[in-house]
């Protein structure tokens, strides 16, 4: 079942794209992709039960897996960390061939209702990034590096859908000046934790933050309120 779902919400995308440019991820597009699919209301509904908004979604994890099967293809152990993060924003960027599918689903998750769907994709796009590159951490840093990174990522979205520059060069450098932001606060962030004056007064604050652990990897479903395995593959 899981599969039909799949092929269906696909072959709904394929049909929506057409149709974003004019009309957005909206439900007119939503119903002229039914149609233009062949497919019934009821199966199209059965896969997308928020109609486009969902279409919208699939559309940016297929970036992000793309992202990652480029990743995979290329050999970028010659680049410094921080060059391996900003190609890997640039191959997410480089994924989304259909720039006006990209700027309608940026003003859908500008919505109010729809901001947590948008900020848990950019989440998401932030985390696979890390995970491709081979993060380990299981503290607060799991955290900041993924809020930082989205941010970077958002920004240069926002960049890219305006810029008008050959091979979009003007957005790689904005891209690399983010990164170079970033790795400078990195920098003093080691400098104060080292500096014998600062370090004591960050005892609390790094007290607290030691709190903060990332999310299990494998959530238990054997508590009250899961759904049992057999229950969610049905």
């Amino acid at each position: 079942m899981a599969m039909l779902k799949t092929t269906v919400k696909d072959q709904l995308l394929d049909a929506a794209l057409i149709h974003v440019a004019f009309d957005g991820w909206t439900e007119a597009t939503f119903t002229a992709a039914v149609q233009d699919a062949g497919l019934e209301i009821g199966v199209a509904r059965s896969a997308c039960p928020r109609g486009a908004l969902d279409l919208a979604i699939t559309y940016h994890l297929h970036g992000d897996a793309d992202m990652l099967v480029r990743y995979a293809q290329e050999d970028l152990s010659a680049l410094r960390y921080s060059e391996k993060i900003a190609t890997l924003v640039r191959f997410r960027l480089e994924a989304a061939t259909d720039k006006e599918a990209v700027r309608r689903g940026t003003t859908l998750f500008a919505l109010p209702h729809h901001a947590a769907d948008g900020a848990k994709l950019i989440w998401g796009t932030a985390d696979a990034i890390w995970i491709a590159l081979g993060d380990t951490s299981r503290d607060s840093n799991w955290y900041s590096k993924r809020a930082t990174l989205s941010a970077v990522y958002s920004a240069t979205v926002l960049f890219w859908l305006g810029d008008q520059s050959e091979d979009h060069a003007d957005t790689w450098a904005f891209l690399d000046r983010r990164i170079a932001d970033v790795m400078r606060i990195e920098k003093v962030k080691a400098q104060v934790n080292a500096s014998p004056l600062l370090k004591p007064l960050l005892a609390g604050p790094k007290w607290a933050l030691g709190l903060l652990k990332a999310p299990p990897e494998h959530p238990r479903d054997d508590l009250p309120g899961y759904l049992s395995g057999a229950s969610k593959t049905r």
